[in-house]
């Protein structure tokens, strides 16, 4: 979509704005769960203020956490994951994107013919595909932190913090994977499914984006994990995971219309989003997720530093 096109730009902003308020929460309209997660002696508010006005049982990180917490929830991933009892869900995520790749171009044509054959299908398409490009999930962030702040209210500043944490850390794997893989978009591609250069060249991966990173999809990642982390937090929005599914869906489909991404690029992506949704929504200090092992993962800190000498900040890493 071409953003500068005035008429373009304010529907997205107004379907962005659409869906910050409708996930914004809602205490007027309805009576919230009781909140009860297990507590941490070192949680603080983001803000002192802020935690002095929060519900004493509401876990609140700290404002540097959606940060500091990406490198643990790597850790606490590779121990979820690289296990002998997954290894059935990996090999189902192997068959399906296997058997999605022996269709994508297929599906693409299809797909392309589709997006230019409707005026309709590619406005709807180029505004799915914005919706998935991490704007607006940030934007929704800073709705819940604004909500937090005004509200006082300890749960909608801990979504946005969680929010931000799930896409950061989802969005750095996604990108090392798409350096490493290589794979060409749609648009661009040289061959039917898309060339993949394992190991490319980062100096022309820079030079040629589109040609390196269809694989996986990132704006499905940020998307779910969005969804994740906002329905994990509010479960008593029984319409949030729905809505957000649906998004979600719209978003692949369109992208899929676009040009940007392949089919095959979905299942990973998927897989992603929701694990780092979780374990944003689930940090150690409310019991972590189940299954989980008691290892202790690697601790990150930000500390003042004061000497005559010098002053500023440090960033302490305990193991």
């Amino acid at each position: 979509m071409d953003l500068s096109k005035e008429g373009d730009r304010w529907r997205c902003l107004v379907f962005t704005a659409v869906i910050g308020i409708a996930c914004c929460p809602r205490a007027a309209f309805a009576q919230e769960i009781p909140f009860t997660p297990a507590r941490s002696d070192s949680a603080t508010a983001l803000l002192t203020n802020t935690a002095e006005a929060c519900v004493p049982e509401e876990y609140v990180p700290e404002w540097y956490s959606m940060f500091t917490n990406i490198p643990n929830d790597w850790v606490r991933y590779s121990r979820l994951t690289f296990t002998t009892e997954k290894i059935p869900a990996m090999v189902g995520m192997t068959f399906v994107t296997s058997a999605l790749v022996a269709t994508d171009d297929e599906t693409w044509r299809l797909s392309d013919r589709w997006y230019k054959g409707s005026s309709a299908t590619k406005r709807l398409s180029d505004l799915f595909e914005y919706m998935g490009d991490g704007r607006p999930q940030f934007g929704l962030a800073g709705a819940f932190a604004a909500y937090g702040f005004l509200a006082k209210d300890g749960r909608a500043l801990r979504t946005a913090s969680q929010t931000v944490e799930a896409i950061l850390a989802c969005g750095t794997v996604i990108q090392v994977l798409k350096h490493v893989t290589g794979r060409e978009s749609p648009f661009v591609s040289t061959r039917p499914g898309g060339r993949w250069d394992v190991f490319p060249n980062q100096i022309e991966y820079h030079k040629h984006v589109p040609k390196y990173d269809a694989f996986p999809s990132g704006h499905i990642a940020t998307a779910l994990a969005t969804v994740t982390v906002v329905a994990e937090n509010y479960p008593e929005w029984w319409w949030a995971r729905p809505v957000g599914y649906t998004i979600v869906g719209l978003i692949g489909i369109s992208m899929g219309n676009t040009g940007i991404h392949w089919y095959s690029d979905y299942p990973l992506g998927l897989a992603l989003g929701y694990s780092f949704g979780m374990l944003a929504a689930h940090p150690p200090e409310m019991g972590g997720i189940e299954g989980e092992t008691s290892v202790r993962a690697p601790k990150v800190s930000v500390l003042p530093l004061l000497t005559p000498s010098q002053a500023g900040v440090q960033v302490v890493v305990a193991f």
